[in-house]
């Protein structure tokens, strides 16, 4: 399976979410990206699984899913057929 994104190293520090996206370490403003995060408790915060594929992250005691394209703003279109009558 070719996975869309690497994840790695992943961190709460000072109100930021830090995360080693394909190589690279990117940090994301806690209040903007998840105000549930934000709120959570040590606990809460560091359980959490990376999903298999590579598309997101999963909180279980929180119930809170965020997708690494949504975290980078990568936004997905959808796609369009020409149909010919």
């Amino acid at each position: 399976m070719n996975k869309p994104h690497d994840l790695s190293d992943l961190k709460f520090e000072n109100g930021f979410l830090s995360i080693n996206i394909d190589g690279e370490i990117k940090k994301f403003q806690l209040k903007k990206t998840s105000p549930l995060l934000e709120k959570a408790s040590d606990e809460e915060r560091n359980n959490f699984e990376i999903s298999p594929s590579g598309y997101g992250i999963y909180w279980p005691l929180l119930d809170e899913d965020i997708s690494i394209d949504g975290l980078l703003g990568i936004l997905h279109a959808p796609q369009w057929e020409k149909k010919i009558a």
